[in-house]
């Protein structure tokens, strides 16, 4: 194998790039990247960057010499725009072709949109910059979706002094995640801090005023944050012969085809620990897939399935959230240190008959960073957790 493309330029990408180098990968190396910066970090955009904390120079994952040192052809602010599996081509959109011998997918995703004119999404450092030259005191913000992102965002936009609406469609946000209990500690924390929560409404159209509801109401802003998920970019392999469907569709080893693997938000792969087919949109398994898929493409006799336990975090008004394992569609869960009225806690979460999920808030990292394990070796419920009362 002399020639490896890695296609993506964020975390996954630089990831697997260097693992490829550091296992001793020799041969040519091309590193495709739609954006013209070098790989940047994401999460802080919603965060450090939206509030003004962090300049964009502190965002590069890697500085120049470094990557100078990985010896890449780099192809910067040129997407693939095909991939040709029966020739092992990638094509690009300035009309050149990339042949390979092992190919890495590390395309990440975009943000879905609603329909209508203007409006902001966050996604790019541009996204963010833009967004954040409008956050001065006095402004009206609306934030469309409740999640995490939208959260994060409309948690910095308050801090700055904007007048912050928030729309979510669900009953509770965050629930179908995190549970009920602790999805309206969240929302109690939005709306002690002046944020105009409003949940079980439909956003339809983003307006040139705001945005135009289910039931006609327009919710008047100066600035709208569309934060409703995100959609994987794998547009540029129709008619490649790989099965797409939400991701680029893998097995336990993240292989999409012969000598081909994906890794990263666009990445749908088994996990075996969870034995499940998983799609994971956060920093932390982007860079663990990117060395795993490396390793696994580099020795095809000595593939390891690829089943971590996900981790993930969030910051809004000072409360760290943490959470590891498969927290989604849970059965129960259960606060089983500190105190959710002091929101100051750790719950854990039961899928089946076993530990799936624990989320801390507020907690230093050894009081949940132990659950990971738990998660990981399959600990029944029965046998890890001993308490009565549940948080669900």
């Amino acid at each position: 194998m002399r020639r490896i493309v890695v296609v993506g330029a964020a975390a996954a990408g630089l990831a697997a790039a260097e693992t490829l180098r550091r296992e001793g990968y020799d041969g040519t190396l091309t590193l495709i990247g739609d954006e013209p910066r070098a790989p940047y970090d994401r999460p802080p955009l919603s965060k450090q960057v939206l509030s003004g904390e962090w300049e964009p120079g502190r965002l590069h994952l890697r500085t120049p010499d470094h990557l100078a040192g990985l010896d890449l052809d780099l192809r910067l602010g040129v997407p693939a725009t095909g991939l040709r599996l029966a020739d092992a081509e990638v094509e690009l959109g300035d009309g050149s072709a990339v042949p390979y011998d092992g190919l890495i997918i590390a395309t990440g995703v975009r943000p879905r949109r609603l329909p209508g004119d203007g409006g902001h999404v966050l996604r790019t450092l541009d996204d963010a910059v833009r967004l954040r030259d409008r956050l001065v005191p006095g402004r009206r913000l609306v934030v469309v979706g409740a999640g995490f992102l939208g959260a994060e965002a409309a948690a910095v936009a308050r801090r700055l002094g904007c007048e912050v609406t928030l729309l979510e469609p669900a009953p509770v946000p965050l629930a179908h995640a995190v549970g009920t209990q602790v999805g309206r500690m969240l929302t109690d924390a939005h709306r002690e801090r002046g944020v105009d929560l409003r949940c079980g409404v439909t956003v339809t159209e983003v307006t040139g005023h705001g945005v135009r509801l289910a039931d006609g109401e327009l919710v008047e802003a100066d600035e709208v944050l569309t934060a409703v998920g995100s959609v994987p970019n794998t547009e540029w392999l129709a008619g490649s012969g790989l099965t797409v469907g939400d991701g680029v569709v893998c097995d336990e080893y993240c292989a999409a085809a012969r000598d081909v693997y994906a890794a990263g938000d666009v990445a749908r792969w088994h996990n075996p620990l969870f034995d499940r087919s998983l799609r994971v949109e956060h920093r932390t398994n982007a860079a663990e897939q990117g060395m795993a898929v490396a390793r696994n493409l580099l020795r095809p006799g000595a593939r390891k399935p690829f089943a971590p336990v996900p981790y993930f975090w969030s910051d809004q008004y000072g409360m760290k959230i943490q959470a590891y394992g498969y927290l989604r569609g849970h059965d129960e869960a259960a606060v089983v240190q500190g105190d959710l009225a002091e929101r100051r806690f750790v719950a854990v979460y039961r899928t089946g008959e076993r530990v799936a999920g624990a989320l801390a808030v507020r907690m230093p990292p050894r009081a949940i960073r132990h659950w990971r394990q738990t998660i990981a070796t399959g600990v029944s419920w029965r046998e890890a957790v001993h308490i009565d009362a549940g948080a669900n």
